[in-house]
């Protein structure tokens, strides 16, 4: 836990220093688009966090299968960890995918194939955290498994719908790679680079605090099993 504690400091630094320099690439350095205008630049936000967030939504999908396979805890709590770090994750794209949509489609909202299935995604998450709060406990983590495994299913549904369906969603990556300038690309990987920090410094501070809230349990435990013991040994 001390050697875990004394590398997440310096990658805490080391975030920081990159979501600035994201920060900069994306509103110095990266030209202003012709025909968008500056509202694009919410375009290196949104997509970083697109990805991040089916990263997340993998982990939990990779984790769940050894956790019914091991029945280790610390594998429940790894794909728990990454639920809660993909919704914040999907949460920022269903933000800033409507405020980029809003002067660009003129709406809001429209129920295009990738706007509807990322909500889907998103609300599979959050139910996927709500049935960990209403599950108790000697069951939670074998059905937080399953259903991480089966909500994965519309991770690549959510990918893939701007190929299957008619849609009005801009395609980021096609065949030729990505079709912007040199600065706009830098700014894209420069911004994808700091989010990944940014995303795995969450990931692990949370299961960090998780583990640590569990040895709290566990040493409660044990000072109540003594307390009964004793209160017991007084008696006689």
């Amino acid at each position: 836990m001390k050697r875990m504690q004394t590398l997440l400091i310096p990658f805490q630094l080391l975030t920081y220093v990159l979501m600035l320099l994201a920060l900069y690439t994306i509103f110095i350095y990266a030209p202003v688009e012709k025909t968008m205008g500056v509202i694009q630049k919410i375009f290196y936000i949104h997509v970083p966090s697109a990805f991040l967030a089916y990263l997340a939504f993998f982990i939990t999908f990779i984790a769940s299968i050894i956790y019914l396979y091991r029945k280790d805890p610390k594998w429940d709590t790894v794909a728990h960890c990454a639920v809660e770090t993909g919704v914040i994750f999907c949460t920022i794209v269903l933000i800033t995918g409507p405020i980029w949509a809003r002067p660009i489609w003129n709406v809001w909202w429209t129920w295009d194939p990738r706007l509807t299935t990322t909500l889907i995604l998103w609300f599979t998450y959050v139910a996927y955290l709500m049935l960990r709060r209403s599950v108790k406990e000697n069951r939670r983590a074998n059905l937080a498994a399953v259903f991480g495994i089966i909500g994965f299913i519309n991770v690549p549904i959510t990918f893939f719908s701007i190929r299957l369906w008619r849609t009005i969603h801009p395609v980021v990556i096609t065949s030729r790679g990505l079709n912007m300038s040199g600065p706009m690309k830098f700014s894209l990987i420069i911004t994808f680079i700091a989010f990944c920090f940014l995303f795995f410094a969450l990931l692990i501070s949370r299961i960090r605090l998780e583990r640590l809230k569990t040895n709290i349990e566990e040493v409660k435990e044990i000072m109540d099993d003594m307390k009964l013991a004793k209160g017991i040994y007084n008696g006689q």
